[in-house]
């Protein structure tokens, strides 16, 4: 079965319901569509109601059950404004700002989110909002998840007809959020892709921090970064398979890891790839998505207390419907 029609099933076993707050966005309402009728989750579409149904109504989409919510229409909006101002009140924010923030449909959202009262399981956003414009409100509503110190993104790969990884299933991280982590960032980007790993792929992580060096071949402030890291995790979690410095072919491939890193935990089946840092992690998912034609799902977020998912500008409706399947599974661990 393909990764995400088994994500789509496991959504099934116990729905969740996921915030869209880009409501007025065609690939969004396709989207809902998608997955109303696949019944894997259940929507709220945050706008404007009339200009929602209109559009869909004009592009022959089925919406019919998705739930609408108009921020400044809904009889919750009072109660966000005050939670958004006591929030945020120590920051410097007035209630007349937290007024209009709370009209904003990814403020709207996050505060749903944060209200333990609310329907909303999950939140996917950045169709048509930067990763900041979502990414922001998380972090100023929700906070990070406990025990977590790092948001990070991360892009689920998946490469048709491949032998390495786990039959061709990736996690490469970070790749859409921080730009140079440090050694201490580098090493919580790595334990949240392993445990993000496990969670949606259901497999053993094995990690490998990636490098232009393998073991020493190279030495540098670029590889001693990555080094470093890879004894963090391991003092953090000694069960963890991971290994570094890796060069990508000594990470994916037996053969070449036999030959460059022998003594290598991994042995060459790496299913789960850090980068060094934003420009390698980037640059590294659209190569293997363009040219090796993988399915991208992401950027994905980890680290927040409640599953909050970005989505590339350059989405397809079928993109924010896999995304929309993932935050949903992603969901069935957070108890409200």
């Amino acid at each position: 079965m393909a990764f995400i029609d088994d994500i789509k099933q496991r959504a099934k076993q116990d729905i969740k319901t996921i915030i869209l707050p880009e409501a007025e966005d065609i690939r969004i309402l396709k989207a809902t569509e998608k997955v109303l009728k696949e019944e894997y989750a259940k929507i709220i579409l945050i706008g404007n109601k009339n200009n929602i149904e209109k559009k869909a109504k004009e592009n022959n989409i089925n919406i019919e059950n998705a739930k609408i919510v108009e921020p400044d229409n809904s009889k919750d909006y009072d109660k966000y404004v005050e939670l958004l101002y006591n929030l945020r009140k120590e920051k410097g924010m007035t209630i007349e700002q937290a007024k209009e923030l709370t009209k904003d449909p990814v403020y709207f959202g996050m505060l749903m989110l944060k209200d333990e009262e609310s329907e909303g399981d999950g939140l996917v956003s950045g169709a048509i909002h930067s990763t900041s414009d979502t990414l922001r409100p998380a972090l100023q509503i929700l906070k990070t998840a406990p025990g977590t110190k790092l948001v990070s993104a991360f892009f689920i790969m998946v490469v048709p007809d491949c032998e390495y990884g786990e039959n061709g299933t990736f996690i490469f991280a970070d790749s859409g959020l921080n730009e140079n982590p440090g050694e201490l960032a580098l090493a919580e980007i790595a334990i949240s892709s392993s445990k993000s790993f496990r969670q949606l792929v259901e497999k053993e992580p094995k990690v490998a921090m990636l490098s232009y060096s393998t073991h020493g071949s190279a030495k540098s402030a670029l590889t001693e970064k990555v080094i470093k890291a890879t004894e963090k995790v391991r003092k953090k979690l000694p069960d963890l398979k991971i290994d570094g410095e890796l060069q990508l072919d000594a990470a994916i491939i037996p053969e070449i890891a036999e030959m460059k890193a022998p003594t290598s935990p991994i042995k060459g089946q790496a299913n789960v790839l850090v980068f060094p840092d934003l420009n390698a992690g980037n640059i590294g998912y659209k190569l293997v998505q363009r040219l090796g034609k993988a399915e991208a799902y992401g950027p994905l977020c980890q680290g927040i207390a409640k599953p909050v998912n970005d989505l590339s500008r350059g989405c397809s409706s079928d993109d924010v419907a896999g995304v929309v399947a993932i935050t949903a599974v992603q969901a069935q661990n957070i108890t409200k």
